[in-house]
């Protein structure tokens, strides 16, 4: 391997204590704790691990979290009254709704149901918005995450050209705003780009997220350029894979995040980063 490893896992540990502090000054300087609470709709088993994976890292750095626990067959009225419960407490300060949904349930308009100001995924049209306007918002944790991870080592961006494939409303679209807001050229490519290679192989930077394991190899890549994988791919029992194929991207880039340890272990802490957030503009309006 002869590129940079740009390892999440180190980054999260120093955002955890950063944040730890700025959670028990906010609480000395206001008498409460940042507060978090999660919507869920049970049946779902991966999403139960990662409701215990937030739980596990509010209680860590101080936070309160609480878990609004809804029935399977709860239908679209019964979760929005849940979401706009929290999003009227004035003791909430972050509210996750747990995705994905059952079936018979409408993700939109569960949504549009949050207080914009605390929709901690960053997922809300307001937010969305704002993030493209260039003005402050919640943004969506995994783009901030990577984000957060090229500043940790110092990677330029300004007249780079960045070239992000996927181009979902959770990274693709707002990490496309994030790196124009630092002066990259960016293209966005997805699944009816033409000539695929030919577009990663002008990126200075690529993005992937797109859920389909290895789709970028090395031989699409510029020599040199950042890679950031935000694949998260089950292809065998416990094996998880990104969206670049490790083996060959490792030789030809000059740094590029591993699959598990790059990009994940950010996310909770930019989740944590928005929910702390929340609460000091809250506070702010009291």
């Amino acid at each position: 391997m002869t590129a940079l490893l740009l390892d999440g896992r180190v980054l999260a540990k120093e955002l955890k204590a950063q944040i730890s502090q700025q959670a028990a000054e906010f609480k000395a300087r206001t008498g409460y704790a940042p507060q978090l609470v999660v919507v869920q709709v049970a049946g779902n088993a991966a999403s139960d691990w990662y409701v215990r994976s937030i739980r596990r890292s509010c209680e860590g750095v101080g936070f309160g979290f609480a878990l609004q626990l809804l029935p399977e067959t709860c239908d679209q009225a019964t979760l929005e009254a849940a979401i706009q419960q929290a999003s009227n407490d004035s003791s909430i300060h972050g509210i996750i709704i747990q995705m994905p949904l059952p079936s018979q349930l409408s993700a939109d308009g569960a949504v549009a149901a949050l207080n914009p100001q605390k929709d901690v995924d960053g997922l809300h049209p307001t937010n969305a918005g704002r993030l493209a306007q260039g003005l402050p918002a919640l943004v969506p944790n995994t783009p901030a995450g990577g984000m957060a991870l090229l500043d940790r080592y110092q990677i330029s961006l300004a007249g780079k050209h960045a070239v992000v494939v996927g181009r979902s409303n959770v990274v693709g679209k707002p990490l496309a705003q994030l790196l124009l807001a630092r002066h990259a050229t960016v293209t966005i490519c997805h699944s009816r780009t033409a000539n695929l290679a030919e577009v990663i192989r002008q990126g200075d930077l690529v993005a992937a997220a797109v859920g389909k394991a290895g789709l970028v190899t090395g031989a699409m890549l510029k020599p040199g350029a950042v890679v950031l994988d935000f694949g998260i791919n089950e292809v065998a029992e416990g094996q998880v894979v990104g969206d670049v194929d490790w083996a060959s991207a490792s030789e030809v880039a000059s740094a590029i995040t591993p699959v598990p340890g790059g990009t994940g272990p950010v996310t909770n802490m930019m989740l944590l980063q928005n929910t702390l957030q929340a609460a000091q503009w809250l506070a702010e309006q009291a």
